[in-house]
């Protein structure tokens, strides 16, 4: 879906209109994804009055929803027909203030996914507008055969 909008008027924020119907928890972040690729994920969450936190900056359960977002994308984008993935767990270091809009990337080797060992770890990283890394982890997924049918 990715490749077929992504090039055209307002098909990035199509995709993520869409993206949100699909896993309707998303939405409340409103991701706005910039680049979907095997490998590679990546969206901006908007600094907005919904997801602040008592302090005014963009709260860290947010940040988290815009990584597992991102993971989400790529995984998406690099899962082989042939198998299926699921989030497993989580690990993520706040490190700094997320004061701006977020960037959230998602990345992953793609050649992994192939290997029968099912534990696939994507690193997430979360930047404010001018760099700063505000959150970092890795995500991991059990990414398994399809069941045949």
């Amino acid at each position: 879906m990715w490749q077929k909008l992504a090039g055209k008027p307002f098909g990035k924020r199509i995709f993520g209109v869409g993206f949100g119907f699909k896993a309707p928890y998303f939405r409340t972040i409103r991701p706005r994804f910039t680049e979907v690729r095997p490998g590679f994920g990546e969206l901006v969450i908007p600094k907005r009055r919904a997801v602040l936190n008592h302090i005014g900056t963009v709260h860290a359960i947010a940040v988290c929803n815009g990584l597992e977002a991102a993971m989400g994308v790529l995984a998406e984008a690099t899962v082989p027909d042939s198998k299926r993935w699921l989030p497993k767990g989580m690990e993520v270091a706040y490190t700094a203030r997320s004061t701006s809009d977020i960037t959230c990337t998602a990345e992953s080797d793609p050649a992994r996914w192939l290997e029968d060992d099912p534990d696939v770890p994507v690193a997430v990283t979360a930047r404010r507008e001018d760099g700063a890394v505000v959150a970092e982890g890795t995500i991991h997924l059990w990414v398994t055969d399809k069941p045949k049918r």
